[in-house]
């Protein structure tokens, strides 16, 4: 047994409380003695509840339940690790237990995966109850969400966004609902999976001080060269978002490039493996492309901690992509996870989190803040072949990490963009539950160079969506998770940005709240089949309570002042929180 192994198991059976969060009820973690790793498993524990009854009502006995077969999850087979295995593993342990153990709360998985954001395993098609209201035709089709989630309990330090992706459907069909969960089986996670054990460096938590970014360093370097994965298949976790373009349905990570994926009739998962666009595509590509509803191009980018650090490209509706058109008017590395287009121009955020690889080198963190640098917005036409045009505008306390949709005005002289502004930005990536983000109108009139900025909400706003008929154009309406703190959502509010541009008050025209102890998602759009007006259609979102452990499923009327829910689908098991989903319409899943 391995010396965290000891360790973990001789604290466990002192203080068998002492790993789970005070809040954890039922989450509980034990040691495979033929894998040797850790795991986690949820069980469910009796609830205690008082029922209040109207004296007039009776009680009546339930309908019975539907029922389906369930495929049996293979159990994996003993793997006995390879004698490099061995000497590699025992080497991590030690790393892991004496020289870089998990000091701070934020990479501590005893608290990154507590509760609700604690791993679960593959769970093939299972039928789906639905247990109030009924599920509106327009919604045939698939929603699929993904984020992070470890195939094993890591042995040292960890943070949220380092968990493999894994995407969790609900497909519905004439109003009934199938759930299923996989993984993206990326590269790392088939390797990973063959070893029986974690084989490539946490990247946000792996590589913090000088010596432990060096014996990390070199223990990495050196399953390489023992042939334990090769680099260059990539090593990205696929567990951010998802795309539909070119005819492909994809799982994105900006730390590689996409995982073509598809829905098979069952509800099934299936990743069909890494693409490059024919060898054009190197190295990554963003999360967050941007798909033109109009002409079907999606505009994209890669960025990278050597120049030139951001790179920008389209792909055409048939799937083929154009040249890289490199900027080298961004001068240092920036954290760019998200962009925005309109239909003339593409709009760029250079804000003060950056990569840091010098400093990575001397054992800093790879992703850090800088105060004393000044945000900037830059601006390139969308069908641009090189950065001539590119032009960059100065937007003091402007940081954003998502865009929610940007549009031209005045014939194109005005462009305006809406997104959230993170007002407390050193805390992102260690204290996610100190940030607030303010969602900005930003308006930049190109020809004379004045840029006008205001707040749209005050209220701690994040994970913005529209209508997708609306991207690139100018809409009204924003669906945005509330915060309390992030990345927990404890309900969805509506705003109507137009209000704004009249008397400066708050946008929020409509709001539901999950309740005490439910928590969800980002949200997301779906317009009705014969819509007409911008916000006629539903929103949706998985959300979990974690009182109950029950994850559900929920439909709102997009158009109600409460977001009354419409549907409201009980999941087969429980969703751990995640990042960002995607809704893909019937027709569209038999053309994959």
């Amino acid at each position: 047994m391995d010396a965290l192994s000891s360790t973990f198991l001789s604290t466990l059976s002192q203080h068998p409380k002492s790993l789970l969060s005070p809040n954890n009820n039922n989450n509980y973690y034990y040691y495979s003695p033929t894998l040797k790793v850790f795991s986690v498993r949820t069980e469910e524990r009796p609830q205690t509840t008082t029922t209040i009854t109207k004296p007039q009502e009776k009680s009546t006995p339930s309908p019975p339940k539907p029922t389906t077969k369930r495929e049996p999850i293979p159990s994996r087979k003993p793997i006995e690790p390879s004698f490099p295995s061995f000497i590699f593993n025992a080497f991590d342990d030690f790393v892991n237990t004496f020289i870089d153990p998990p000091r701070k709360s934020s990479v501590d998985p005893r608290y990154v995966l507590s509760n609700n954001f604690a791993p679960v395993d593959e769970l093939p098609p299972t039928e789906c109850e639905v247990v109030e209201g009924s599920l509106p035709s327009c919604l045939d089709g698939a929603y699929i969400r993904n984020g992070p989630n470890p195939q094993y309990l890591p042995r040292g330090p960890y943070h949220l966004f380092d968990g493999d992706g894994m995407l969790h459907s609900i497909k519905i069909s004439q109003g009934k609902a199938t759930f299923c969960s996989r993984f993206v089986k990326t590269y790392k996670y088939n390797i990973e999976n063959e070893a029986g054990s974690p084989i490539i460096p946490n990247v946000f938590s792996g590589f913090n001080g000088l010596t432990a970014s060096a014996v990390r360093g070199a223990l990495t370097a050196a399953r390489a060269i023992a042939g334990q994965f090769n680099p260059t298949n990539g090593i990205g976790l696929a567990n951010t978002s998802l795309a539909l373009f070119g005819g492909k349905l994809f799982a994105l990570g900006e730390s590689d490039l996409p995982y073509e994926v598809k829905i098979a009739p069952d509800g099934d998962i299936f990743t069909l493996g890494r693409h490059d666009f024919n060898g054009n595509l190197f190295m990554s590509m963003t999360a967050h492309p941007k798909i033109d509803p109009e002409t079907n191009e999606a505009f994209a980018f890669r960025y990278g901690p050597m120049p030139p650090f951001l790179n920008y490209f389209r792909v055409d509706p048939n799937g083929t992509k154009t040249p890289d058109v490199p900027i080298f008017s961004m001068t240092r590395p920036s954290f760019l996870h998200d962009f925005a287009i309109t239909k003339k121009y593409a709009i760029f955020s250079d804000i003060q989190i950056g990569m840091n690889p010098i400093e990575l080198l001397t054992g800093g963190s790879p992703v850090g803040t800088d105060s004393g640098k000044i945000p900037r917005i830059g601006v390139i036409p969308r069908y641009a072949k090189d950065e001539s045009e590119m032009r960059w505008f100065d937007v003091p306390g402007f940081n954003i990490v998502h865009a929610i949709n940007a549009w031209d005005e005045d014939g194109g002289d005005t462009i305006v963009l809406i997104a959230p502004n993170i007002l407390s930005v050193e805390h992102t990536l260690e204290r996610m539950d100190m940030i607030h983000a303010s969602v900005e109108k930003v308006k930049i009139n190109l020809k004379t160079g004045m840029v006008s900025r205001h707040p749209i909400s005050t209220r701690n706003l994040d994970f913005g969506v529209i209508n997708p008929a609306y991207v690139g154009k100018k809409n009204k309406y924003v669906y945005a998770a509330i915060g309390d703190p992030m990345p927990k959502v404890i309900g969805i509010a509506k705003l109507d940005v137009s209000v704004a541009e009249v008397d400066r008050r708050d946008c929020i025209v409509a709001c539901r709240i999950f309740g005490e102890g439910s928590f969800g998602g980002e949200p997301f759009f779906v317009p009705k089949n014969s819509s007409i007006d911008e916000d006629d259609g539903y929103v949706v979102s998985y959300v979990h309570n974690e009182k109950t452990g029950e994850s559900n499923f929920l439909v709102m009327d997009a158009t109600s002042p409460n977001l009354d829910i419409v549907a409201n689908v009980k999941l087969p098991r429980r969703v751990p929180y995640g990042f960002h989903g995607l809704f893909v319409r019937e027709n569209d899943l038999m053309k994959l």
